[in-house]
C-alpha cells in the first residue's frame, strides 16, 4: 500500500514531485473522454523518468507474434493500443530560461484532478513567475483537448515567456521492440494560424486496416513569432508579455480527427479543419463550462455519496470518473480495455472484464442503450468468434480472450486457449441485461446468434467419459490464472452447463427468424441437455479447522496440494507474482481471484447459503487478490453471507486499490475495468441488490465506520434514490412510473413525488 494523494472527496491532490513516484502521479491524474485520452504527464519537458502516453480509441496495431516454437491455433498477431502523436508538447522559456522540473529549483507545486469537474490542475513557481495549466479532454466534444495556462509574476517584475507548441509524432510504446515506431508522417503543415499533422500506421501483413490520425492547434493569446516544419513535427512559437502585476493567459487547443469517422485522408483533414474553425469563436469558459455541465449531468445519475469515511468516498468517485473517462456508450464500435487510456500494458484491448464486471454497472447506472451497445460489439464481432474456435478444430462460436475486431490477438498459449471460461460469461452478459431490464428483445433477436453458437462451443469442446457415464473438460485453465492446464475446472464445468440448460429452456422463446438462421435440430437440444445432466463438477468433504466441511473442488488435483493459508506465509512474499518463480506460483495452492466462488458471484441464488459459506471460508484463505477483479468479488459474497467487517476490508481493496497502489503496479496504468468493482461492491454488496422474477430486491447494511451512504440507481425506465444511515433505509423514486420493490424483505410500493 502507498497512497500518494491527499484524502479529499471530489479532488486528487499532491504538493510534492517526487521523482520516484513520477509514473504513478501521471496514471492517477490521467483524462480521457472514450474517444481518446492520456495520461497525467507534463506538457512541458522534463527530463526525468516519465512515461508519455496519448492514446485513441479503436486505434490499434498487429504486432507480430510467430516464434520458432509456433503451434497450430496460435494467433497471427497479438493487438496492442499504440501511443499516438503527441499533440500536447510544448518548450516553455522563462525569460530564456527551459523549464524542466526534473532541474529547475521550484516551488509551491500542486497537480491536482478535479473529479466533479473532469480536469486536471497544476500549478507551481519557478523562475520567478507562477505557472498554472489547466488541462481538459472535452465531455462535451469528443475531438478537443485544451491546455489552458496562467503566468503570474511573484517578484514583482515583468517576465517574458517563449512558448514552443509542437505536435510530435517521433513516438514510441514503452513494450516496442528495438525502439520500433508505428506512425508515418503522410503530411503537416501551417494555415491559417494553426499546424496540423496527419499520421497513418505502418502497412502490416494481416490485412487490418491501417488507421490515420489528424491532430491540429490552434492558440488563443500571445504572439505568434515563427512557426517550424521537421520530418516529424510542427512547431508554433509564440512570445507572452508577464506583466509585472496581474497575470496573462495563453491557450492551446487541439482537435483530433480519425479515419474511423472518415472516409480517406482528405475527409479526414477537412472535418479537422471544420471543427478548428467551429471552436475559434468560442471562448475557453463556454468550452470548460460545456465539459462541466456534460460531468454534472454524469454525477447526477451515477455519484455514490458516502458520509463519514473521506477515503472511501474518494476512492468510489475516482473509480467512476475514470471508467466513464474511458466508456460512455457513445460509440458501439469501442469497448472497455483493461488500462483504458492510462497504459500501455494489456494492450489496450477488449477483455472478458467487461461482461463480468462493467455490464451490470452501465446498467445501473446509464440508459439500457449503453449496455446495448456492448452486447451489439459482440455480435458484431461473431464472425471473428466463428473463426478462433475454428482455428481449434471446434465448432460455434470462441469469444477472444483479448480482441480489438473479433479475431483472437493474445499470444500465450495458457491464457488465450486454455482459459475459455471468458466465453460463458459474454453469454452471462446477455443474460444480465435480459435480468436487469427484462427486456428480451435483444437475447430473442440478434443475441440468440451470440448465445447459441456460444453453447454449441460448450457442446464440442467438452468430452463424455464412459467409465464414468459423465461428461467432462480438461486441459483449462480458471479465472485463477495461478494455475494452468487444469482437469474439471469447477467453474468452468459449472459455467458451461449453465449455458447449455438456458439455451435449451428459452429456445423456443427466440424468434423464428433467428431460429431459421440457427439450424439447431431437436437432436442437438437433446444432446445438449445430457451434456447438462452428466456434466461432472468436482466436490469433496474436508477437514477444514476441525469441522467437516462439503466443497467444491477447483479442479481434479487441487487438493494434492499444500494447502497452507497465505496468512501463515511471510508477508515479505508479497505479492508473490512479483517474489516467486512462475514455476513456484503453479505449484503453490494460491489463488489470484476468485475461480470456484465466481459462479456464486454471478449466480448466488443457485446455491445455498450452507455452500457459500462453506466455500468461502475455504478458499478466501487462499487468495492472494493479485489480480484487481478479485477484492469486489469476495466483498459482495461475504456481504450477502452477512461477514460485515470482509465485506468493508474487501470493499475498501477495490475501491483504493489503484489510489494506493495495492498491487505495487499502478505506474503502468489504471485498472480500469476492476474500478467497475467498488459500485458492485455497494450496490450488490451492501445494498444487497438482486432483480428476481422481475423483482427488484434491497436488503441493505450500513458500514460501522459510515453515517450514510446513498446512490442512484436506474431500473426499468425508472430512477431510484437509495439512502442508509443509522437510524433507517429509505428509497425513493425520482423518476418513472409508480413501483413494487423488496426491501428488506418486505414488498415497498414506491410512487413519484
Amino acid at each position: 500500500m502507498k497512497r500518494i494523494f491527499d484524502i479529499d472527496p471530489w479532488l486528487i491532490t499532491t504538493h510534492e514531485l517526487n521523482s520516484e513516484n513520477k509514473r504513478l502521479q501521471e496514471s492517477m491524474t490521467s483524462l480521457g473522454n472514450e474517444y481518446m485520452g492520456m495520461r497525467g504527464m507534463f506538457e512541458e519537458t522534463y527530463s526525468g523518468d516519465t512515461h508519455q502516453g496519448i492514446y485513441i480509441g479503436g486505434v490499434w496495431f498487429p504486432d507480430k507474434t510467430r516464434v520458432g516454437w509456433w503451434k497450430n491455433g496460435y494467433p497471427e498477431y497479438f493487438g496492442k493500443a499504440i501511443n499516438a502523436l503527441n499533440f500536447v508538447k510544448a518548450d516553455i522559456y522563462i525569460d530564456d530560461q527551459q523549464i524542466d522540473l526534473a532541474r529547475n529549483p521550484f516551488s509551491d507545486f500542486e497537480l491536482s484532478l478535479d473529479m466533479k469537474t473532469g480536469v486536471l490542475n497544476r500549478t507551481f513557481a519557478v523562475f520567478g513567475v507562477q505557472v498554472k495549466i489547466t488541462r481538459l479532454v472535452s465531455a462535451a466534444m469528443k475531438e478537443l483537448m485544451v491546455s489552458h495556462y496562467e503566468f503570474m509574476s511573484l517578484d514583482g517584475v515583468a517576465h517574458r515567456v517563449r512558448f514552443d507548441a509542437t505536435i510530435d509524432a517521433d513516438v514510441t510504446n514503452e513494450d516496442a521492440n528495438y525502439d520500433e515506431q508505428f506512425w508515418q508522417v503522410l503530411a503537416a503543415g501551417h494555415e491559417q494560424q494553426t499546424a496540423f499533422m496527419a499520421t497513418q500506421t505502418m502497412p502490416n501483413p494481416f490485412k487490418v486496416p491501417q488507421f490515420t490520425v489528424v491532430a491540429r492547434q490552434s492558440f488563443q493569446g500571445g504572439t505568434q513569432q515563427a512557426a517550424r516544419k521537421t520530418e516529424k513535427a510542427v512547431t508554433d512559437t509564440f512570445n507572452i508579455e508577464v506583466p509585472a502585476k496581474g497575470q496573462a493567459s495563453f491557450e492551446k487547443r487541439v482537435i483530433v480527427t480519425t479515419s474511423r469517422d472518415y472516409d480517406d485522408l482528405t475527409a479526414t483533414i477537412a472535418a479537422n479543419q471544420h471543427l478548428t474553425e467551429i471552436i475559434q469563436s468560442t471562448t475557453y469558459q463556454e468550452l470548460y463550462q460545456a465539459h462541466q455541465d456534460e460531468w454534472a449531468q454524469r454525477w447526477a445519475k451515477a455519484d455514490i455519496q458516502i458520509v463519514g469515511d473521506d477515503a472511501a468516498q474518494q476512492g468510489i468517485r475516482f473509480n467512476l470518473f475514470q471508467l466513464f473517462s474511458t466508456y460512455y456508450g457513445n460509440d458501439p464500435r469501442l469497448n472497455i480495455g483493461p488500462k483504458g487510456f492510462t497504459g500501455e500494458k494489456y494492450g489496450g484491448a477488449t477483455y472478458w472484464d467487461t461482461e463480468a464486471f462493467a455490464i451490470p454497472v452501465y446498467l445501473g447506472v446509464a440508459d439500457p442503450a449503453v449496455t446495448r451497445a456492448l452486447l451489439q460489439y459482440r455480435f458484431n464481432q461473431l464472425e471473428g468468434a466463428f473463426h478462433n474456435a475454428k482455428m481449434q478444430g471446434l465448432k460455434g462460436a470462441l469469444y477472444p480472450m483479448v480482441t480489438f475486431d473479433g479475431i483472437e490477438s493474445h499470444n500465450e498459449w495458457e491464457i488465450t486457449f486454455e482459459e475459455i471460461h471468458r466465453n460463458a460469461t459474454i453469454a452471462y452478459g446477455i443474460y444480465n441485461y435480459t435480468n436487469i431490464t427484462g427486456d428480451h428483445s435483444w437475447f430473442n433477436g440478434y443475441g440468440a446468434q451470440v448465445f447459441y453458437n456460444i453453447a454449441r462451443f460448450w457442446a464440442d469442446r467438452v468430452h463424455y467419459v464412459t467409465r464414468r457415464d459423465c461428461y467432462m473438460i480438461h486441459g483449462v485453465t480458471g479465472p485463477n490464472e495461478y494455475e494452468n492446464n487444469v482437469n474439471n475446472n469447477f467453474y468452468t464445468n459449472w459455467m458451461a452447463k449453465w449455458v447449455l440448460s438456458y439455451a435449451v429452456s428459452h429456445y423456443d422463446e427466440i424468434d423464428k427468424a433467428q431460429q431459421a438462421v440457427l439450424n439447431i435440430e431437436s437432436k442437438e437440444l437433446a444432446h445438449w441437455q445430457d451434456i447438462v445432466d452428466k456434466m461432472y463438477l468436482p466436490e469433496a468433504d474436508i477437514d477444514l479447522h476441525g469441522k467437516k466441511t462439503h466443497i467444491f473442488v477447483q479442479h481434479d488435483t487441487f487438493l494434492d496440494k499444500d494447502l497452507t493459508p497465505i496468512a501463515d506465509m511471510p508477508q515479505t512474499i508479497r505479492p508473490i507474482n512479483q517474489h516467486w518463480s512462475w514455476d513456484r506460483i503453479l505449484r503453490s495452492p494460491y489463488i489470484k481471484q476468485s475461480d470456484t466462488l465466481h459462479a456464486m458471484f454471478y449466480f448466488p441464488d443457485a446455491f445455498t447459503t450452507e455452500e457459500k459459506q462453506q466455500n468461502f471460508d475455504f478458499y478466501e484463505p487462499l487468495t492472494v487478490h493479485e489480480s484487481s477483479l478479485s477484492p469486489s468479488v469476495h466483498s459482495v459474497l461475504a456481504a450477502d453471507l452477512q461477514m460485515a467487517d470482509k465485506a468493508v476490508e474487501m470493499y475498501e481493496r477495490a475501491a483504493r486499490l489503484d489510489l494506493d497502489n495495492y498491487n505495487n503496479d499502478t505506474a503502468d496504468g489504471l485498472h480500469i475495468t476492476s474500478m467497475t468493482g467498488s459500485w458492485l461492491a455497494i450496490v450488490q454488496g451492501f445494498a444487497g441488490m438482486r432483480v428476481r422474477e422481475n423483482k427488484l430486491y434491497l436488503k441493505p447494511f450500513l458500514p460501522e465506520k459510515w453515517q450514510q451512504y446513498s446512490f442512484r440507481l436506474v431500473f426499468r425506465g425508472r430512477v431510484l434514490e437509495v439512502t442508509v444511515n443509522q437510524k433507517e433505509t429509505t428509497v425513493a423514486l425520482i423518476s418513472g412510473k409508480n413501483l413494487t420493490i423488496n426491501l428488506l424483505g418486505a414488498d415497498v410500493f414506491l410512487t413519484s413525488k
